[in-house]
């Protein structure tokens, strides 16, 4: 079982994942928790990262992502537990001796040298020789798609260009894992787009490990092999992508990682070996559902959340004939508030009796089915039961 594959299914203890057979992880963080002052930035953490993959530490501001990274490279020192870089400890070995290079959102490029010069700043530091290091910085230039590029300022050059040097000076050590701190947070929207798709592009063509602190769920969920969800200093949840949209274990995961519809509902009954539940509204209303956390055993009559994406909502007119023989499908009727053209899609919010007020996001249609609906048409908003995220936390 590769650790990928173990870090899917969150019930699954961490030293599980480290006694399945493989190699060791290019990064361990044992039990590390960072006090500042009566602060506590990082608590308690446990997590393994494993060799060649890329991992995004997500969350919000303050949550503990960016003292993780600082921690790794050695700008920080742990209050408690042990971080390992290829199964070695490195407590007290200063940053410069740790072979992990770091990329910053601000890349820190030195203004008074030439590109080839920035690249090759770290060989020089290490006494390589001249004729290897013009040899490794061509090569990084190249990986970077900046052959040539050699004698330009880097003031000359734009962002993008800018990020790609920082990026060729950091990969030019050949380290064993690459920490990224929002280095796409100074560039434009289209051109932070591009250079997504060319970072895991650049990642999967030199297999080094790349730890990537984000804010931004769009950014991991473009990139990343593991997502790991930040919150007041702890894991939230990890897995990959598709893990985290479909099942997120926790309101606080739905709500970060894409965008949901919350209910609050009481648990009517629960098959913990399938997870499929059955919820009750205060209305009366009941349906279908999946209670995401596979490890919860939440009572009869608990307390719960329920979670439908906007994407998951289907709409129909009020008058339009309703779907024959679906046992599966909930619908419920609303009256539109307000429709918001977003290009390829539509976001209608829509009031209802049974949910509230809900989002419900439809890709943009022609033809025969262009149907839109103005403020206030009554409308019908339904629902498959597999459309339905049961959070128990």
């Amino acid at each position: 079982m590769s650790v990928s594959t173990a870090i899917d299914d969150p019930t699954m203890p961490v030293a599980a994942v480290a006694a399945a057979g493989d190699p060791a992880p290019d990064v361990e963080i044992l039990g590390v928790t960072k006090r500042f002052g009566e602060v506590t930035a990082v608590d308690r953490m446990d997590l393994r990262i494993a060799r060649g993959e890329f991992y995004s530490l997500l969350g919000p501001s303050g949550c503990g992502k960016t003292t993780t990274l600082r921690m790794i490279a050695g700008f920080e020192q742990p209050t408690e537990g042990e971080i390992l870089l290829a199964g070695e400890p490195i407590a007290g070995i200063p940053p410069y001796k740790r072979n992990v290079n770091t990329v910053f959102q601000h890349y820190a490029l030195f203004p008074h040298m030439d590109v080839a010069r920035n690249v090759g700043y770290g060989l020089r530091q290490r006494k390589v020789g001249k004729a290897d290091e013009e040899r490794r910085v061509a090569e990084a230039l190249a990986l970077v798609r900046l052959a040539g590029y050699e004698h330009r300022r880097t003031w000359e050059m734009s962002g993008g260009q800018q990020q790609r040097v920082a990026l060729a000076r950091a990969l030019v050590n050949h380290p064993t894992v690459l920490l990224l701190d929002e280095p796409l947070g100074a560039l434009d929207r289209k051109l932070r787009h591009e250079m997504q798709i060319e970072l895991k592009a650049l990642q999967q063509q030199v297999g080094i490990t790349f730890v990537y602190v984000t804010h931004d769920q769009e950014e991991a969920l473009t990139m990343s092999d593991v997502i790991v969800v930040m919150n007041l200093g702890r894991i939230q949840q990890q897995g990959s992508p598709e893990l985290l949209y479909e099942r997120p274990v926790n309101k606080f995961v739905a709500g970060f990682i894409g965008s949901s519809n919350f209910v609050d509902a009481t648990l009517r009954s629960h098959d913990p070996g399938t997870g499929r539940a059955t919820v009750g509204l205060a209305g009366g209303l009941q349906f279908g559902g999946t209670v995401t956390d596979p490890a919860a055993r939440p009572p009869v009559d608990a307390s719960v959340t329920v979670a439908i994406r906007p994407e998951r909502l289907g709409l129909r007119a009020a008058d339009a004939p309703a779907t024959p023989g679906n046992s599966d499908l909930t619908e419920i009727p609303g009256r539109v508030t307000q429709g918001t053209y977003l290009g390829d899609q539509i976001e209608y919010r829509v009031t209802t009796d049974a949910l509230g007020d809900v989002v419900i996001r439809r890709p943009m249609a022609t033809g025969a089915d262009a149907r839109t609906f103005g403020p206030g048409e009554g409308v019908i908003a339904a629902w498959h039961q597999d459309a339905v995220l049961v959070l128990v936390a």
